[in-house]
Formats: structure tokens, C-alpha cells, sequence
């Protein structure tokens, strides 16, 4: 197909759309309008159906593919669930602590280092181990104390 005039659209620019670096470029290029082709269409020609035939006739099937052999199916591990943590805070007594950082000794020479939090687990879990008779002597054996934080020195630091 050749070109033609009746093919060629000049071309209109605005100087404001056209920034001056680009402007001769854009001047030099002609565009060509293209004709545009109209689509093709084909007509479909239904057959009459037989009669007893099914109105729509199976197509017909493609060869089987051979499935692939399943992989067995392995158990993940159940992920067990973290507890909550709850923190709070507790007052006691001078001596008592002293006994806290006794028992970390006691477990150090037994070649296992203790955290205060496990110390006290254990103690709670013990607790919780014992007939109702020993733990009610148990928690008898420990004196009541004041609740609340103790109160602030009034000594100045200078």
C-alpha cells in the first residue's frame, strides 16, 4: 500500500504544548492516518439434529493423562501454644529474698543456673503439689504483710 496526500493528517501543535527542546522533532514527523480493517466474520452453519439423537453431541474426550502418584501426607508436629505472660509485682521481705538468692547458689553448685521467675515457679508448682494438710501449714508458716509499695525515704541525697 503507498502512502497518498489523502492518507497524510498535518499536524497541529500548540506552542504551549510543546516544549522548545522537543519542538522541531516533533514538527519534522508527519502523521499517517492508517486505515482501519473491518473484521472478518464467518458464519456458522447449525446441523439439524437426528432425530432420537441429543440435541448436543458429546465432544469427544481427550486420552486420559496419567496422574501423578500422591505424595504421602506427613503429620506436621502440633505447634504447641505459648501461655500468656502476665507480669506483676510483689513486696518482700529482706530476709525472705535472702533465701531467694541462697537457692540460686544452691542450684548454681548443681551445675544449673536459676532466674528468680523460675525459682518462684517452682515454688508455686511445689505448692500446688502438696496434700491440702501441708500446704495449709505451708501458708500459715508465712506472715501476712502490708500490701502496697513500701514508702519512699525521706532522706535527701545531696
Amino acid at each position: 500500500m503507498t502512502i497518498t496526500e489523502k492518507n497524510v493528517v498535518p499536524v497541529k501543535t500548540v506552542a504551549a504544548d510543546v516544549p522548545q527542546a522537543a519542538a522541531p522533532a516533533v514538527l519534522a514527523k508527519p502523521v499517517v492516518a492508517k486505515p482501519v480493517a473491518t473484521p472478518v466474520v464467518k458464519a456458522v452453519v447449525a446441523k439439524p439434529a437426528a432425530k432420537g439423537a441429543p440435541k448436543s453431541a458429546p465432544k469427544a474426550k481427550k486420552p486420559a493423562a496419567p496422574k501423578p502418584v500422591a505424595k504421602p501426607v506427613v503429620a506436621k508436629p502440633v505447634k504447641e501454644k505459648k501461655p500468656k505472660m502476665v507480669r506483676d509485682s510483689f513486696t518482700m521481705p529482706k530476709p525472705e529474698y535472702v533465701v531467694m538468692d541462697a537457692l540460686k547458689l544452691r542450684a548454681a553448685k548443681l551445675t544449673v543456673s536459676v532466674k528468680k521467675t523460675e525459682l518462684l515457679r517452682a515454688g508455686v508448682k511445689a505448692l500446688a503439689a502438696m496434700e491440702d494438710a501441708a500446704f495449709l501449714a505451708a501458708v500459715q508458716a508465712v506472715p501476712s504483710l502490708k500490701t502496697g509499695r513500701p514508702a519512699k525515704s525521706k532522706a535527701k541525697a545531696n
